[in-house]
């Protein structure tokens, strides 16, 4: 009987996708054209990465303090219900077990915790997956500043309708940009995060996702796919 000895496969990579997007103002007008980076909005997106990154972002959000009682935490309990025979039932030692109204859980849920361990390499992968599923479908809007001098509900809406945004909208903002922020939050269907709080679960749940010049991500200096 002939054995077949297979060699190393090489696993051959999509190509990357080169994608752009319009530069506009706050008050819809096209500035230009910009390049995105194609290792982070040109990948072919990796759905079984994105789903476990989703996954354990949503269960270490779970509190996990639920806690029930077992028959020893039920107060009450010292004394046997009723004699050890003679009343032709099943011997009985507390009254706080838990098969009595009143007694305690068996098997209950305890505080625990629901983080899961994952790589940051995945990490890193679910994002751009996430971000160049959005940039494929031509979800991604790139705005010059928002120059908000003063925190202004208003401001921010006709910004939105400027650009013709519908839908739910992750706004990606500079951390120390506190009228943009003021600005967004009170608005419905507005997700609100910082260029270093962006993540997989956040862009998948919006329908668009807007970027400043200064929160747009580039190129690192090493690459990791």
């Amino acid at each position: 009987m002939t054995m077949l000895l297979r060699g190393p496969i090489d696993k051959v990579r999509p190509e990357l996708a080169k994608r752009q997007v319009e530069r506009k103002d706050t008050s819809g007008k096209v500035l230009g054209t910009v390049d995105l980076e194609p290792t982070i909005f040109g990948l072919e997106p990796n759905v079984a990465v994105m789903h476990q990154v989703v996954t354990a972002q949503l269960a270490a959000r779970r509190s996990g303090t639920q806690s029930t009682k077992t028959r020893s935490e039920v107060r009450g309990g010292g004394k046997k219900p009723f004699s050890q025979k003679g009343t032709g039932r099943a011997r009985q030692g507390t009254n706080r077990a838990s098969q009595f109204t009143g007694g305690g859980v068996a098997l209950g849920p305890k505080p625990r915790k629901y983080d899961e361990k994952t790589p940051k390499k995945m990490v890193r992968l679910a994002l751009r997956s996430a971000l160049s599923d959005r940039a494929a479908e031509s979800k991604v809007a790139l705005l010059d500043d928002f120059g908000f001098e003063a925190p202004k509900t208003k401001s921010a809406i006709a910004v939105l309708q400027a650009l013709e945004l519908e839908g739910k909208v992750l706004v990606v903002v500079a951390a120390d940009d506190d009228a943009t922020q003021l600005s967004f939050r009170n608005l419905p269907g507005i997700t609100l995060v910082t260029a270093s709080q962006l993540n997989c679960y956040d862009v998948l749940a919006n329908d668009w996702i807007l970027f400043t010049d200064a929160t747009l991500p580039v190129a690192e200096k090493a690459e990791v796919r």
